[in-house]
C-alpha cells in the first residue's frame, strides 16, 4: 500500500452525526419538501425545537422574520452566552466565514498558537466544534528528505467544523451584524445573506452526501473512510475507501441545472493532479444529469440526485 494510499484511512464520524441531526429536523418539520428541508436545516439545525416553520414562507422571509425582528430571541439561543465575547466570538466567526483550516483559523481570529489551540480544545469539549483530521500524507517521508523550496512552508492543517448548521451560520452571518441588527437595521445583514447564502447550503448537502455515501454501502462494503479530502493541490468533496479497499471521488453539487460530463472530466483532471488513483467517481446533484452523463453510469460511475437523500429520513 502507498504512503498516499494510506494517507486516507483515518475514519471519519462526522457523517453519523450530519445524518442524525437531520433526520431529527426533518421530523419536526414534516411539511416541508425534501429540497426545503436541506436549505432550512443548514440555518436552523440543531435549534429546530425553538422555532415553528411557517408553511409558506421561503428561506430569506423566514430569515427575514426570524433574525431581524426576533434578533434577541435567536441570540438566547446561542449557548453558552460567552461565546459571543472574545476571543470565543472572533475565532468561531474565523471558522464559519473561512475554509475551517487549523491554524488558518487561529491567525484570522488573531489569537496566538497556544491561545488559538486552547480556545478550540475548550470548543470541542462543549461540541460547539469538531475536528475533521486531514488524511494528507506528510510531505517529508525521512529526516533527510529535502523539499523544494516552494513546498518548505507548506503545513498540513485538519479542519474545524461546526456540530450544528445554526450556530454556523450565527457566527459566520449574523454576529457581524449584530449592532445594526439590536437597532433594527437589517439591509447590509440580508443582502449579505442573499449573496452568500449557497456557501452555507453547499457545505451541509456535501456532508449529507457524504452520509449517503456511507448509507450506500453500509450493507456491502462499509466504508473504512470517508468525508472531505483536501492536499497540497487541491480539495474534494468527497473520498472515501470501500471495505473491498476501492477508493471513491465525489463532486457535490446543489445547483439548479444539470450536471453535465464535464464535471467529471473536470474531476478526473483535479485527482490526476492530486496524484490519486481513483476506483469510482461518485457525482451528486440537485437537479440530476444529462442524458451524456446518465448513459456512462456503470460500476465506476455513480450519479445520486436529491431523490436519493431520502434514505437519510
Amino acid at each position: 500500500m502507498s504512503r498516499l494510499f494510506r494517507g486516507f484511512y483515518k475514519i471519519k464520524r462526522e457523517g453519523r452525526h450530519i445524518k442524525n441531526a437531520f433526520k431529527t429536523f426533518c421530523e419536526h418539520n414534516p411539511h416541508l419538501t425534501l429540497e426545503q428541508f436541506i436549505e432550512h436545516f443548514a440555518i436552523l439545525g440543531g435549534a429546530e425545537e425553538s422555532i415553528e416553520l411557517d408553511f409558506f414562507e421561503d428561506v430569506f422571509a423566514m430569515v427575514e422574520s426570524n433574525f431581524v425582528k426576533n434578533f434577541t430571541k435567536f441570540q438566547n439561543l446561542v449557548s453558552p452566552s460567552y461565546l459571543l465575547e472574545t476571543p470565543y466570538r472572533e475565532l468561531l466567526m474565523a471558522v464559519a466565514r473561512g475554509d475551517g483550516k487549523f491554524y488558518s483559523v487561529i491567525k484570522k481570529a488573531r489569537l496566538s498558537e497556544s491561545a488559538g489551540e486552547r480556545v478550540i480544545g475548550e470548543l470541542v469539549d462543549l461540541h460547539i466544534l469538531q475536528i475533521e483530521f486531514s488524511r494528507e500524507s506528510p510531505l517529508r517521508t525521512d529526516p533527510k528528505h529535502k523539499l523544494k523550496k516552494e513546498l518548505r512552508s507548506y503545513r498540513i492543517q485538519d479542519k474545524l467544523r461546526f456540530v450544528q448548521p445554526f450556530m454556523r451560520f450565527w457566527f459566520g452571518f449574523v454576529t457581524y451584524y449584530r449592532k445594526n441588527l439590536l437597532h433594527g437595521d437589517a439591509v447590509d445583514f440580508l443582502e449579505n445573506f442573499k449573496n452568500n447564502y449557497e456557501r452555507l447550503r453547499t457545505l451541509v448537502y456535501e456532508q449529507l452526501c457524504d452520509a449517503l455515501l456511507v448509507k450506500q454501502y453500509e450493507n456491502s462494503t462499509p466504508l473504512l473512510s470517508h468525508g472531505s479530502y483536501w492536499n497540497q493541490h487541491s480539495e474534494f468533496d468527497i473520498l472515501a475507501i470501500t471495505g473491498d479497499k476501492k477508493l471513491i471521488l465525489g463532486e457535490c453539487k446543489y445547483k439548479d441545472r444539470k450536471v453535465c460530463k464535464n464535471e467529471l472530466t473536470k474531476l478526473k483532471a483535479k485527482a490526476l493532479q492530486s496524484g490519486i488513483k481513483v476506483d469510482v467517481y461518485a457525482l451528486f446533484s440537485k437537479s440530476g444529469f444529462s442524458k451524456e452523463l446518465l448513459g456512462m453510469q456503470d460500476g465506476k460511475l455513480l450519479l445520486f440526485d436529491l431523490n436519493d437523500l431520502k434514505v437519510l429520513l
